[in-house]
């Protein structure tokens, strides 16, 4: 644990602290505001977030609360809240309805940034463009997820959808599921993205031959099935570029 993400304590006065009796050196919107948000702590960019504690527990105590929580779980730290679920949040002594929901909104916004951060390179020919583009929104996820992004004569991206969420060992897909919604948006070529839990991107035989079904399926409709890409933890498989699309 960090100095800055040590818990402050001050000499008896029986009462919790508030944020106020800390000296404003301390204070992480005081913090904040002097030498911006990236000399905060984790407990205190939470704290920030949460604005307000309780009558027993200021901001930034129920900050070390939730990070503390998450050391005992697979994911310590900060990426620990964004796989906890709302009543896991709500377990949390402190941390009612409308703070989870605060905490599970910062997340999925994280994800969108990165998401937006990456879009101006996306480029269909481009599988490691594509793999920037979904990493954190797929990496994190606990079940398997397709989705199939769609395209027109001039590579513009015309749509994206979830096509089937699995188990946390596979998802079942027909092509008729893939090219129904590949007709809707008009498009002329897709490229499907799918994540695996594991973290290892390895295609099982399963997502070859499911891959090579959809292919052949789109050969008859005039739509082509341009890669297929299998998202891990920071990492990515193109079967295209692996040679299994044959």
């Amino acid at each position: 644990m960090k100095k800055s993400d040590q818990i402050h304590t001050l000499p008896a006065q029986g009462r919790p602290y508030r944020m106020m009796d800390l000296p404003p050196s301390q204070r992480p919107y005081e913090k904040c505001l002097k030498d911006g948000p990236g000399i905060l702590s984790d407990s205190e960019l939470l704290a920030v977030i949460l604005r307000s504690g309780t009558k027993d527990a200021s901001s930034l105590t129920l900050a070390h609360e939730i990070l503390n929580h998450t050391e005992k779980t697979s994911f310590p730290g900060l990426l620990g809240i964004l796989h906890m679920s709302l009543p896991e949040l709500m377990k949390i002594n402190g941390i009612g309805k409308v703070k989870a929901i605060q905490l599970k909104c910062i997340g999925e916004l994280s994800k969108r940034m990165a998401r937006e951060a990456a879009r101006p390179q996306l480029s269909l020919n481009s599988p490691d463009t594509i793999a920037k583009y979904y990493m954190e929104q797929l990496r994190h996820e606990e079940q398997e997820l397709l989705l199939c992004m769609m395209f027109d004569t001039r590579s513009h991206l015309l749509g994206e959808e979830i096509l089937s969420k699995g188990t946390v060992n596979s998802t079942l897909i027909t092509p008729r599921e893939v090219y129904l919604a590949a007709l809707k948006y008009h498009a002329t070529c897709i490229v499907l993205v799918h994540n695996h839990p594991s973290g290892v991107t390895e295609p099982s035989a399963g997502d070859i031959q499911t891959t090579q079904r959809i292919l052949r399926a789109g050969e008859m409709l005039g739509i082509t099935l341009l890669d297929h890409i299998i998202i891990g933890d920071h990492t990515y498989t193109s079967l295209r570029e692996n040679g299994m699309m044959e």
